[in-house]
């Protein structure tokens, strides 16, 4: 059952005792004073919903110890530790001095109970309602969209490690397939005498590449072998971890490898691919990480934290964290995504975003709702160096025609394609225009004329002020969400976006403190 909150005062009450020490404008100070009316009991009343049993830690405590604990990066022991021997931390959550915290393993079950609710990320909606009810960013017709890449807290494994530690999964999560490993998977042991009982690395002369390649046919032939030896389809319907760990070790036996050099793909025989697989696994402790690029420079493994924040409070209205990789996660698809649902927005609205959110798909969105786009343009290479660009070529849509520099009008395909290739036969720019030998063809993006409408817009240098003024905004919000704490502490995206959501909350909170927060007749307001 749920504890509740007493409004009765120990007589070593730390904020009774020490509470004028405690900074003004703290969200020390400010969880001593207002814990119980940001977190009432109510607002987690469905997480316990029996009657019975043994009280619960109370609400506002518990939510304090969260938000705390996501502001300063600590993992549960330490937070509770902080709860037993910093005062700051007792004054906070309502804790005489003598008084010892709870155990370590409370947070996890709140943590585990608030994942599976209606409400997940309900103390960062809750510090939102703060922000609506406050007006701070009412009238305030701009948004800023950014992403950062968070670095995962597993380790990234290489394919032979993702393949021995796959079967050892498979053998201890599904019924009867440490049988069928035993009798099947044998071509390891057989090259290198080393069997799936040991998590080592096999020993092999790993600067001869046959040598190399052999242990892969190896492995992959066993992982086959062991699927083929399992009644798949039954464990798939069934569910569950073992529906996992077959899925999981089918898909490591194929994304990082091709038939060998001089095989037809039919006799078994393997090599690492010359390339990386889209949307790549880089470990099977945590397969939802992901191997990013958030710069030609610049690669992470881990998860992509996204959000929309108005840039001169500084507060995050809207975030997500998703995968690092694949078109679904993308910063224009998650981007457009969080600005249309962000509750915040009144009225219409100017979205800001660097090169990544200037997609065609974006730009239709943003048109669809009125508001206007402030995202840098994606940049047009022409296909001959010094050469014309999209932009010379002229497109009516009404006529569903595209005209080419040379004044060559042709109607597109229902592919939205323009063929040009006999008309370049003989054309005096051609030289300025195509490579190829046939001609050109034009391939028109859905949303051409919007795009084409946009890169004129960005070239006014009132867009170019605006966005130069408020645009860089986001990265100070960034550097709050990212310092000390740009690595994560779970596994999987639903953890990490819950702790994402906190975090963001806490930083909210500390920068309406900043801004001036205080509750009286009338509610929140912003001094």
């Amino acid at each position: 059952m749920q504890g509740g909150s007493s409004p009765q005062r120990d007589v070593l009450d730390v904020e009774s005792l020490a509470g004028h020490l405690l900074p003004v404008g703290s969200v020390f100070r400010f969880l001593a004073e207002h814990r119980d009316r940001l977190f009432p009991d109510a607002l987690f009343a469905d997480l316990f919903p029996s009657g019975r049993g043994r009280p619960s830690i109370p609400a506002g405590v518990v939510a304090s110890v969260i938000v705390l604990q996501s502001l300063h990066g600590l993992s549960d022991r330490e937070a509770v530790d902080a709860l037993t021997f910093d005062l700051r931390w007792k004054a906070a959550c309502g804790y005489p001095v003598d008084a010892k915290a709870f155990d370590a393993s409370s947070l996890t079950v709140w943590r585990a109970r608030l994942a599976s609710s209606e409400r997940p990320q309900r103390i960062f909606e809750v510090v939102r309602d703060v922000i609506a009810a406050t007006g701070a960013v009412k009238g305030r017709q701009r948004r800023v969209l950014d992403s950062t890449i968070l670095d995962d807290a597993v380790a990234r494994q290489d394919t032979v490690t993702q393949l021995i530690a796959q079967v050892r999964r498979v053998g201890r999560e599904v019924p009867g397939a440490h049988q069928v490993i035993a009798e099947r998977c044998t071509r390891l042991a057989a090259l290198t005498g080393q069997g799936y009982d040991s998590t080592a690395k096999p020993r092999i002369a790993w600067d001869d590449a046959q040598a190399r390649d052999e242990l892969v046919t190896a492995l992959v032939n066993d992982a086959l072998a062991l699927l083929d030896g399992l009644d798949v389809e039954t464990i798939t319907a069934a569910g569950g971890k073992p529906a996992e760990a077959i899925a999981l070790l089918a898909l490591v036996a194929g994304q990082d490898v091709e038939p060998a050099e001089d095989s037809d793909g039919t006799d078994g025989r393997w090599r690492i691919a010359r390339r990386v697989a889209p949307d790549r696994v880089i470990s099977t402790v945590d397969p939802q990480a992901r191997h990013a690029h958030k710069t030609v420079e610049r690669r992470q493994d881990g998860f992509k934290a996204h959000v929309v924040i108005e840039p001169d409070t500084g507060l995050a209205t809207m975030v997500e964290l998703t995968k690092a990789a694949g078109p679904d996660n993308s910063d224009a698809t998650v981007g457009a995504r969080l600005v249309v649902a962000d509750p915040t927005i009144t009225g219409p609205v100017e979205v800001l975003g660097d090169s990544a959110y200037a997609t065609g798909d974006m730009l239709a969105t943003l048109n669809g709702k009125g508001w206007t786009p402030l995202l840098k343009p994606w940049p047009i290479k022409p296909v001959v160096e010094g050469g014309f660009t999209i932009d010379d070529f002229t497109h009516d849509p009404a006529a569903g025609t595209l005209t080419c520099p040379a004044g060559v009008t042709r109607t597109l395909t229902k592919g939205r394609r323009a063929v040009f290739k006999q008309a370049c036969a003989t054309c005096v720019l051609r030289a300025l225009c195509t490579t190829a030998a046939k001609g050109r063809t034009v391939q028109l993006h859905e949303h051409d004329l919007l795009q084409r409408q946009h890169r004129q817009r960005a070239a006014d240098e009132g867009f170019q002020d605006t966005y130069r003024q408020h645009r860089p905004m986001v990265e100070r919000t960034i550097a709050w969400l990212t310092r000390s704490n740009r690595r994560l502490r779970y596994r999987g995206v639903t953890r990490n976006n819950n702790w994402l959501h906190n975090r963001v909350a806490a930083i909210n909170l500390r920068r309406l403190l900043a801004l001036g927060l205080t509750h009286g007749p009338t509610g929140w307001a912003i001094a």
